[in-house]
This record gives C-alpha cells, structure tokens and sequence, in this order.
C-alpha cells in the first residue's frame, strides 16, 4: 500500500531535518557553513513569519501557509523539530507499554484560541512575550540551548582533556557558556511538559497550547488535501482512533477534526479496508462551520495572562581584584544593551523569538538570555552581558544566523554604537591605589579610550582613561578587562536605539631602521 511508504518517507524526513536542527544548536565549533544554516531555518514559521512581516515580502511563511491549505499541517508533522520530539516520546512511550491505545478527545478550543488570540494581539502591539514563550522552534533552540549542549560540551571538552594525555591537540577545547538558571529552568519545566503530554496525550501541546499549531489548524480545516472517512464501508473497528496520536478522529461518528490532525499518516496505514483516506474536501465542498460557542468566544473575547517570575544568574569572571579596597560607587544603568544588527530595543524585541540560536553560537558567550531587562514582553530574549566576554570586533556570526530577521546582517557593524562606555574616576586604581594599569584602552577596538597623563603626590608616571565618546561602539571589551570589584570602573551603557560611531583614528607608525646592523629588520 502505498500509503504506508509515504509514512514512513515522512518520519524519515522529520527525524533527519529534526536532527540537523539539533545538531545546529549543539554546534559550538560553527562546521556549520552559513548558507546551510539559512537553507535550515528557512521552514521554520514563527521566525519566517516575522521576516515577512518586516520586509513585506511573501517569503517561507508564505509557502508555509500555502502548504498547508492544500495539504494541511505537515509542518506540524515534519518540520516543526518540537513535533519530532513528541513523536520520538510518544513511539518510545508506546513502545514501553505495549498495548496503549489513544481515544478521541474533545477539543481544547477556549484554550487554543484564547491563546492564539492573545498572541496575535500583542504582537499587534508590538510585544513578542507570548512568542518568545510558546514559539515551538524557539522551546526547542532553548531546551537544546540551556539543557542538552552543556552537556555535549562537557562530553567534548572532556574528549579533548584525554587526548592531550596523549598529546593530541586536535580537538580544541571550547569556553564554558554562561549559566542563567530562570531560562534553565524555564526550558526544563517545558520539557517536562512536553515529553509527559506526549507519553500520556500524544499531540495534545500542538492542540491546545502551541499557537502555531492553532493557527495553521484553522487553515488545515479549509484544505484541499484532508483525511476523511469514507462512511459506507467503515466498520467501526476503531483501528484508526486507537492510532490517532492528535486524538482528532471520532470512529463512532465516523469523523475527523481536521484542525487538529497533524498528517502523521497512522490512521491511513492501518485501516483494515482503506475506509480512512484522502479526499479532496474542496471538490466535495464540505468545509465544516465553526461551532457556536467558539465563534461567540472569539467575537466577545477574554483571557488571562500569566505572568512568568524569578531572578537570572550570571558569574562574573573569577580572578582577584587589584584595588586595595572594594569599590563603592555603582554604574548607572539607563537602557540594556541589545545586539549590534538589532537597530533598537523596540524593534529588537519586537521581532526576536527567544530561540537562543545566537546564544548557543557566541564564541565569546556575550550574548546571555535575560529575564525582565527589556520589560516583561522580551523576556528570555539574548541581551549583552560584559561580565561573560566583549563582543569580537570583526565578529558577525549573530547577524548571519538569526532566522527572524532580529539581528540584521550590517554592513557598517563596525560603527554600530549599540552603547557608550563611561568612566567612574572614583573606582579607578590609578585614582584609588596610584597603581598603574590601561586594560581598557588595550582592549578597546577602537580607540575611544585614551590614556593620558595623570598628577599624582607620589609623582608616578601614571595614565589614566580618559573617553572619548564618539568613536565607541559599546563592543564592551573595556568592561570586560577591568579588573575593579564590585562595581567597574568603566562600563557600557545602552543606546535603545543604535547609532553611528566615528571611524576609528588610523596611527601609522614608520619603523627607523639602522642600515648598519647586520639585522636590520
């Protein structure tokens, strides 16, 4: 039959696609090359969607939505890497107690279109909070993220410890990212969420907490392409119920609700007498009208919004402070810090989908979840923490993998100024401790830290940081070097909107050369 051929091309094509999707979140050592990475996260709906709605264009989403009006929800099935991972659960479920049958469920639908409407109303209004939450792929790049890459770094960087036993250095050893225990936890308490409904409901999530499911399956009930019951020659026998893992088909009525049928073909493969088939619900005109109670739900509306609560953790880097006593005046914070490419902080979060993807890609790890530093609508969006790394000077790795359309590839990166680095005198150990040090003019990029002269009664010849504004672009490698505790003496401000720096000063310098050494160079 050649339905159970096209099954299993289906769940051979999701459990490759889901593992490359994997394995991009698990690659810290970048193999993968940047057109391959697009060509990846291209399918993937919520950031597609969000790339159209700020270039105008038709784009993924497009093909996605068109997709599924003529075949319904097979990016459910076999491109949503969340709806993978359920299927492996679920099989793995099944597998462990033998016997395990599904039934049909009534729909979740004051839940499911509670929650897609709240999530379509706030990014009307410009906040991503329910996306940034309930985006299957972005649950997926954070649980891969937060959970599962440590754990293939530690794997790594413990490979690579034993081989240099042995003198082998061939596998370099990879820094630690930094922990942030409330998206930590966030992704776990999703995991556990997911994989417990799939081993006990199957696609229940997709059905009645994932708005990219809702959505798509009010498209998927006007397909051309749905499964159907063909009533005359069904028995009843239930074999198609008892495989449903979307819990959508009523045998006993000889129906199927195809809003929530995610097109996993089981029921097609073991109807004894091919009763379950494909028909084209276009030509037989028979699109199914919404319930009352729902239409009049939607019509007057309603809803809660939770809110989500709790304190992220960062580790500031280890080593011994060189002031002779803490430091007391603490940096006056005006905005957060969002990524170069990002153009602003409304436009940032607006169109950022939490997925971590850059998170997990940063080679100096600047790039850390947050929790209500960009208000409650970016929460466990990427922002910048200087306590963790600076951000590399020629780096644009951000920009090329961001599938939303977030962070924006930018030509003039180098003189994007996503902030400005100011300078507390008074936490200095050059005022402090007349002790000489200039780590953040050594690790400034772009020379918008100058050290100059600096008096002192002990007539030390001292320098001392002195800024100048208009040529930093708040990279925050002045931060990150300086070694004063608890509160820095030089920090990065944020820009909530970014601007343009000055190019940087170029100082030649003409070697003199002694022609009469015998070495001259």
């Amino acid at each position: 039959m050649w339905f159970r051929q096209l099954k299993w091309l289906r769940v051979g094509f999701s459990l490759f696609y889901g593992t490359l999707i994997a394995l991009l979140f698990l690659d810290f050592h970048n193999l993968f090359p940047p057109s391959l990475t697009a060509l990846l996260l291209s399918p993937q709906f919520v950031p597609a969607l969000l790339q159209s709605l700020q270039t105008a264009a038709f784009g993924a989403a497009g093909s996605i939505v068109i997709l599924t009006l003529l075949f319904g929800r097979l990016y459910c099935s076999s491109l949503c890497p969340m709806g993978t991972v359920q299927d492996v659960v679920g099989f793995l479920a099944r597998q462990k107690s033998k016997g395990h049958a599904f039934t049909y469920s009534r729909p979740h639908d004051l839940l499911r279109y509670t929650i897609l409407a709240l999530t379509i109303l706030l990014l009307l209004a410009g906040s991503g909070l329910l996306v940034n939450l309930l985006d299957p792929f972005s649950n997926f790049g954070r649980i891969f993220t937060n959970l599962f890459r440590p754990l293939a770094l530690l794997l790594s960087n413990g490979t690579a410890l034993l081989l240099e036993q042995f003198g082998v250095y061939a596998l370099p050893r990879v820094r630690w990212p930094v922990f942030v225990w409330a998206s930590a936890a966030f992704s776990l308490a999703t995991l556990l969420l997911v994989v417990w409904l799939a081993a006990s409901r199957g696609r229940l999530y997709c059905n009645s907490i994932c708005p990219v499911g809702a959505l798509l399956g009010l498209l998927a009930k006007i397909s051309l392409l749905g499964i159907g019951i063909n009533r005359q020659n069904c028995t009843t026998c239930r074999a198609c119920e008892k495989v449903c893992k979307a819990g959508c088909i009523d045998a006993g009525n000889k129906r199927v609700d195809t809003s929530r049928c995610v097109g996993c073909g089981n029921c097609l493969v073991v109807c004894p007498g091919e009763s379950v088939r494909l028909e084209n619900r276009w030509r037989q005109a028979r699109l199914s009208r919404p319930e009352q109670g729902r239409r009049e739900y939607l019509l007057n509306g309603g809803g809660l919004l939770v809110g989500v609560s709790g304190l992220s953790v960062v580790s500031e880097p280890t080593g011994r402070p060189i002031q002779s006593r803490p430091t007391t005046i603490p940096e006056q914070l005006t905005s957060p810090l969002s990524p170069p490419g990002s153009v602003s902080i409304a436009q940032f979060t607006a169109t950022c989908t939490a997925c971590h993807l850059c998170v997990s890609h940063c080679p100096t790890r600047v790039l850390v979840p947050s929790l209500f530093e960009f208000g409650l609508q970016g929460i466990l969006q990427p922002r910048m923490y200087f306590g963790a790394g600076h951000c590399n000077y020629d780096c644009t790795l951000c920009m090329r993998i961001c599938p939303s359309g977030a962070i924006k590839p930018l030509a003039e990166k180098k003189l994007t100024q996503i902030g400005i680095a100011k300078f507390i005198k008074e936490n200095c150990v050059v005022h402090t401790d007349n002790n000489a040090c200039g780590a953040c003019a050594e690790h400034c990029p772009t020379r918008a830290v100058e050290m100059v002269d600096y008096p002192n009664l002990l007539n030390k010849k001292l320098k001392i940081p002195e800024m100048r504004p208009e040529y930093c672009i708040g990279c925050g490698g002045c931060e990150y070097a300086c070694p004063t505790r608890p509160y820095k003496a030089i920090y990065v401000d944020g820009n909530p909107v970014h601007k343009l720096a000055k190019p940087p000063v170029v100082v030649k310098v003409e070697a003199k050369l002694d022609n009469n050494d015998d070495f001259p160079f």
